[in-house]
């Protein structure tokens, strides 16, 4: 298959299960190139100004819209979906665009709809961050997206797991000049080079070596294979201080294909995700999450007995970082990967923190608190292993 024909058809694969339409998605290789092409296409076509987003995501989320030259100003969570809070939202007047994050995949249409009717108040764009739901996306009640831009990774730890690639959708109903300016942005950016796309196809065997080594020794090796050109990160060291590491990229075939493989086969895992939600969501009864006062174990309160969005991990959070870190080893100890996703914020950590301009500590109550206790579990599990693991989280947050 050419590398038109497999982009082709992963278009339609994306049109087809989002309801939108094929010539509105442009693919690239790293979800972040796509971010990075758009903030750099709204900053020349509207003016310097600010991103409104969250620290409660990971370092790469973010990195786009510094390296843009546009400014990161955060704002605090809904306890509701662990998205921006659009009640206690105040946009500065010199607002270019509003993340809504799909936090861990859950899609919640009200939030999202307060969250579209602040931004387009405002007259900022809307740019919706699905990495964790690629496929999904937030519609309004007559089944048409709600965003501007809509950001979709097939990156490593996301749905897909095919290490690379991602998808942008620009809505056609965005202002004309605006939308070719971000649409022309994507289409331009070329495939990666040869030494690029070798490295890529060796990444898998990479990890599975660096996994069995000492951490000292990993680390090294890892520096060395990186600096070679022979290893592309997850995230590299510069991508933790606020830039873009890699020439912003299109996919080659080679990713195309394997993404256009795991997505039209997704379906089974989808299912088997939505069922481990459910026996979840079914077993912790703790109070929902919110800004008072903290129960044992909360979740955010659109999750409820029923809920069966298919997370790529579901989110508890205890109420400290002592019994949320018991709750990890525990549940890594029965044999299921569990892990305090993100902490810290703008994780794996930001090495330069002024680079982000994070907020005075006490300034986003409940993005710190879900940061402290947060507990993420595995939903590629069976329904009866996600209660089990659901028993050993809620012992560990009693004792």
């Amino acid at each position: 298959m050419s590398d038109e024909k497999s982009a082709a058809a992963l278009r339609e694969e994306l049109a087809r299960r989002t309801g939108t339409r094929a010539g509105e998605w442009h693919l690239v290789l790293k979800a972040r190139y796509g971010m990075l092409a758009a903030f750099e296409a709204i900053r020349r076509t509207r003016g310097d100004g600010s991103v409104v987003t969250q620290p409660y995501t990971c370092c790469t989320a973010v990195d786009p819209i510094v390296s843009s030259g546009l400014v990161p100003v955060y704002a605090d969570l809904s306890p509701r979906s662990l998205a921006l809070d659009a009640a206690r939202l105040s946009l500065p007047a010199d607002a270019r665009a509003v993340v809504l994050q799909n936090t861990y995949g859950i899609v919640d249409a009200p939030d999202a709809a307060a969250l579209a009717r602040v931004a387009h108040g405002a007259g900022a764009l809307l740019v919706e961050d699905c990495a964790h739901c690629v496929g999904r996306m937030a519609t309004d009640a007559s089944g048409a997206p709600l965003a501007d831009v809509s950001v979709h990774s097939f990156g490593v730890e996301k749905m897909l797991r095919t290490s690379f690639g991602g998808a942008i959708w620009v809505s056609p109903r965005m202002e004309e000049g605006l939308r070719i300016a971000i649409s022309s942005a994507l289409d331009a950016l070329p495939v990666p080079t040869a030494a690029r796309r070798r490295a890529m196809r060796l990444y898998r065997n990479e990890i599975r070596v660096l996994n069995r080594l000492p951490r000292g020794a990993a680390r090294g090796l890892r520096g060395v294979l990186e600096r070679l050109g022979l290893f592309e990160p997850a995230v590299s060291d510069a991508e933790r201080a606020g830039g873009v590491s890699g020439a912003p990229a299109a996919p080659d075939e080679w990713v195309c294909a394997h993404a256009l493989e795991a997505l039209s086969s997704a379906d089974a895992q989808l299912s088997q995700r939505s069922a481990a939600v459910r026996a979840y969501a079914s077993a912790f009864s703790a109070a929902p999450l919110s800004a008072g006062v903290e129960a044992t174990v909360e979740v955010p309160g659109a999750i409820s007995a029923g809920f069966d969005q298919p997370l790529l991990v579901f989110p508890v959070f205890l109420a400290t970082a002592e019994r949320a870190d018991r709750a990890v080893r525990d549940v890594c100890a029965a044999g299921f990967y569990a892990r305090p996703w993100y902490r810290p914020l703008l994780y794996p950590g930001a090495v330069d923190a002024a680079a982000y301009r994070l907020p005075e500590r006490g300034a986003l109550p409940v993005t710190e608190r879900c940061s402290a206790g947060a507990v993420t579990l595995p939903t590629d599990v069976s329904a009866e292993d996600a209660a089990r693991i659901a028993e050993i989280v809620i012992r560990a947050a009693g004792r």
